[in-house]
């Protein structure tokens, strides 16, 4: 199937790792010329090397702490300002700590929002205006399946990331008149580094072993095991593409079937 993304224009925040990482892979490897960003560090340089190895696309890598609004504008300008125009934004920041409600201050409150809301909304100001004028563009927020069906321990991204959703619903009806469609993916238990960080915060916790953890999510899954990288990204790729042009406003789980509800 040919998605129409070969020559686009794709930006990928927190694209140096983890799901971030594999959708910048799979937009290569459909031929967009892709922008990513993440911490000033050398995963950023060394994830941009292998993805251009690996896909042989055109791929830049700008510094950016997403947390920070003017870098998170100033992402969006430079990758702009080397490619031209933007036909593709793909708003990911991780996740804030894993803690409980009494452990959490007004400052690290105040973090959670500007990582993962205020995030979304600043680069999302920057490139609304190229894609109205285009009258084509995609914007896809990395959430959580906790926007659906709240996870335990994780209060803070739970709160803030349906925050991002209700953005998402409401920007949705104003850009579709533009056909530019905004949608959120929401994984599930995935097998990435930030998975495997919060099984042993866990285990620690609970006295045990972060394998046992991890098996334990994995029985609470109908499918048995936790997703794939590639898996999400075939997703976020397929939205970002010509072939998902009607569908908008939607929050799209992708999780094995662990979320119980039927919307």
């Amino acid at each position: 199937m040919d998605l129409g993304l070969r020559g686009k224009v794709a930006f990928i925040a927190g694209g140096s790792q983890g799901l971030g990482k594999a959708v910048s892979m799979e937009m290569c490897r459909e031929g967009a010329r892709v922008a990513i960003c993440a911490l000033d560090d050398p995963e950023l340089p060394a994830a941009v090397e292998e993805i251009r190895e690996v896909t042989g696309g055109e791929v830049i890598g700008i510094p950016a702490d997403v947390s920070d609004a003017e870098q998170a504008r100033s992402f969006i300008r430079k990758g702009i300002e080397h490619f031209g125009t933007v036909d593709v934004l793909v708003n990911n920041a991780g996740g804030p700590p894993t803690k409980t409600f009494l452990e959490i201050d007004d400052d690290l409150w105040h973090y959670g929002m500007k990582l993962n809301l205020m995030s979304t909304i600043v680069m999302t100001r920057e490139v609304v205006p190229v894609m109205m004028d285009k009258r084509w563009g995609r914007i896809i927020n990395m959430t959580s399946i906790s926007v659906k069906q709240p996870i335990d321990g994780l209060i803070l991204s739970n709160t803030v990331r349906m925050g991002v959703v209700g953005l998402a619903k409401t920007l949705s009806n104003e850009l579709a008149p533009y056909n530019v469609t905004v949608n959120n993916v929401c994984p599930g238990y995935t097998m990435t580094e930030r998975v495997r960080s919060l099984s042993v915060v866990v285990a620690q916790k609970e006295g045990t072993t972060p394998e046992e953890i991890v098996k334990r999510w994995e029985s609470s899954i109908p499918m048995r095991r936790l997703g794939t990288p590639e898996e999400f990204a075939a997703l976020v790729t397929f939205l970002a593409s010509d072939r998902s042009g009607y569908i908008t406003g939607a929050s799209i789980q992708i999780d094995g079937g662990w979320y119980k509800g039927v919307m």
